[in-house]
C-alpha cells in the first residue's frame, strides 16, 4: 500500500527570523521585497496573516493592509542552513524523501509504516523531531497520492497533521475551491469559473466533451484525475531543476517601455523568491519576448558568479529586454524572466571553503 506525506514548514522564512529575533514574534512580520517598490511577499507570519497578508501579494498591498508591519528582506543563505538541519533529521526517520524546496517536500512513509494509523504516528514523530532540533514547526498531509498530500498539509496549519485514508481522497477534495488544486493557474480558474465550476468536486464530475472545450489537451485530463484524487506520480529522488522562471501574458499588447520594465521587475521578484525557496542561485539570466504575431525571441547573459536577488536579476533582464526590442521593435504579448546555470547554497559554500 502506498502511503505518502507532504511536509510543509510553517511560515518558514518568517519563523526563522522570529527565532533569530524573538521580539518579532508578537509583531506582524513580512519577509519579501521592498514595500515601496515592486516587491512581493515571500512569507508572512501568522500575526500578519490576520490582516489578510499572504505569499505572492505585492509588498505595497501588504503595507497598505498593515502600515505598522515589520518588513525584512529574505536571507536565503540563513534559511538554507535551517533547511539542511530540518531535512537531516527528517531523513533519520524516513529514509526516502523528495525535497521540492527549502521548506517543503514529500516523504515515502511506506518504508516505515504498514498502515495509515502507523503513518500518523510517524508523522507526529517527524513533527516532534523537527521542533526539538530546530524549534521550527511543520504541518503534514498524509494520503495515497502527492496531490492529496500537498493539499492536506495546508488544511490545519500551523503544526497540523491531516490524514486522508484510501477511498476518501475524492470526498476530501470535493468541497475545496478549485484554485487550491496544483496545476490550476489563474487563467484555468477563470475558464472554470465562467463554466460554473468553482469546486474541485465540480471539476471531477466534468464529462470528456465539456472538459476538452474547457481545458484542451492532456492538461484537462490530468487536472480532472487530480480532482478525483488520482495522481500516479512517485517520489522523484533524482530531480535536478535546470531553471527557474516566471512569465505573464498581457491582456492587451504592450509597447510602452516603462510599463514593460515594471513588468520585468515584478517577474524578477517572483523568480528571486522561487530561487530562495528552492535554495538556489544562478549565473544565467534570460528574458523571453513574445510579439503580437506570436513569434518568440530570447536574450540571455551569463555572469561570473551566481545571483539570486531581485534587483540584480531585474536590472539584467531589463537590459536584455531593451536589447531584444532594439533588434526588433514592436508590441509585446508576453514577457518572461528566467535564471539558469543553477547552484545550491550548499554547493556554493563547499566551493568557497
Amino acid at each position: 500500500m502506498r502511503i505518502l506525506a507532504h511536509l510543509d514548514l510553517d511560515a518558514f522564512f518568517a519563523a526563522v527570523e522570529e527565532l533569530e529575533n524573538p521580539e518579532l514574534r508578537e509583531q506582524p512580520l513580512v519577509v519579501g521585497g521592498d514595500p515601496h517598490g515592486r516587491g512581493v511577499v515571500s512569507t508572512a507570519n501568522y500575526v500578519a496573516r490576520t490582516f489578510g497578508i499572504h505569499s505572492a501579494m505585492s509588498s505595497a498591498e501588504a503595507l497598505r493592509r498593515c502600515p505598522h508591519a515589520v518588513f525584512l528582506r529574505p536571507r536565503h543563505a540563513l534559511y538554507s542552513q535551517y533547511s539542511r538541519a530540518v531535512w537531516e533529521v527528517v531523513g533519520e526517520i524516513v529514509p526516502r524523501v523528495e525535497r521540492t524546496g527549502v521548506d517543503e517536500g514529500y516523504l515515502d512513509l511506506s518504508t516505515v509504516a504498514t498502515s495509515f494509523n502507523r503513518a500518523r504516528t510517524v508523522a507526529a514523530a517527524v513533527q516532534t523531531s523537527v521542533h526539538a532540533t530546530t524549534s521550527l514547526s511543520c504541518s503534514l498531509g498524509v494520503s495515497t497520492s502527492k496531490v492529496v498530500c500537498k493539499i492536506a498539509s495546508d488544511r490545519r496549519k500551523p503544526a497540523g497533521i491531516t490524514v486522508v485514508p484510501p477511498g476518501r481522497e475524492a470526498g476530501f477534495l470535493a468541497p475545496l475551491p478549485v484554485r487550491v488544486l496544483p496545476g490550476v493557474g489563474p487563467r484555468a480558474e477563470e475558464r472554470l469559473a465562467a463554466a460554473g465550476i468553482a469546486t474541485i468536486g465540480a471539476l471531477a464530475a466534468v464529462h470528456d466533451t465539456a472538459l476538452r472545450a474547457l481545458l484542451p489537451g492532456s492538461v484537462g485530463r490530468v487536472l480532472r484525475d487530480r480532482a478525483r484524487g488520482v495522481d500516479p506520480r512517485d517520489l522523484d529522488l533524482d530531480a535536478e531543476q535546470v531553471s527557474i522562471s516566471a512569465e505573464d501574458t498581457f491582456p492587451t499588447d504592450l509597447l510602452d517601455r516603462e510599463q514593460l520594465h515594471a513588468e520585468v521587475r515584478r517577474l524578477s521578484e517572483l523568480v528571486s523568491d522561487r530561487l530562495g525557496r528552492s535554495g538556489l542561485s544562478g549565473r544565467t539570466v534570460t528574458a523571453k519576448l513574445r510579439y503580437a504575431d506570436f513569434s518568440i525571441r530570447t536574450r540571455s547573459r551569463t555572469l561570473g558568479a551566481a545571483i539570486d536577488d531581485a534587483e540584480t536579476i531585474g536590472t539584467i533582464a531589463c537590459g536584455l529586454l531593451d536589447r531584444g526590442l532594439g533588434d526588433r521593435p514592436g508590441a509585446l504579448r508576453l514577457v518572461g524572466v528566467g535564471v539558469s546555470s543553477l547552484s545550491s547554497y550548499r554547493q556554493l559554500t563547499l566551493e568557497q571553503s
